[in-house]
């Protein structure tokens, strides 16, 4: 009986935090490897846009926020079919000024996942 009352104790410890709210708009990094090269992707994100330049090269998403953790890209400018597929991006955790997150193709059940920091 008494480990039933103690168990929520225990797992609200371990909660992660989540302050997405904070991390809905501003401008952001995001830093990868490719073929062991790390890379840097910069963006910044309004209500409605996302501008992320990555190697010299800007491209323009519309924002779509299902609720406060979470939201559809969609390229405002797509190149080829790839491109067309709107991306949803889910905040994982959150920190000071970094949160984790998991994207994928919207439809698709492979997740990736990735750290960003907020640069303002």
């Amino acid at each position: 009986m008494y480990l039933l009352l103690a168990l929520p104790l225990l797992t609200s410890c371990y909660q992660q935090e989540r302050n997405c709210k904070d991390f809905k708009t501003g401008k952001f990094s995001f830093e990868y490897e490719i073929n062991g090269k790390k890379k840097t992707t910069y963006f910044e994100r309004t209500e409605n846009l996302e501008i992320e330049t990555f190697e010299g090269k800007t491209d323009t998403s519309t924002v779509r926020w299902v609720n406060d953790c979470e939201y559809i890209l969609q390229k405002v400018h797509p190149k080829n079919m790839q491109e067309q597929k709107a991306v949803q991006m889910r905040i994982l955790t959150t920190k000071e000024n970094s949160y984790t997150f998991e994207f994928s193709i919207v439809g698709d059940a492979n997740k990736q996942k990735g750290t960003v920091t907020k640069l303002n």
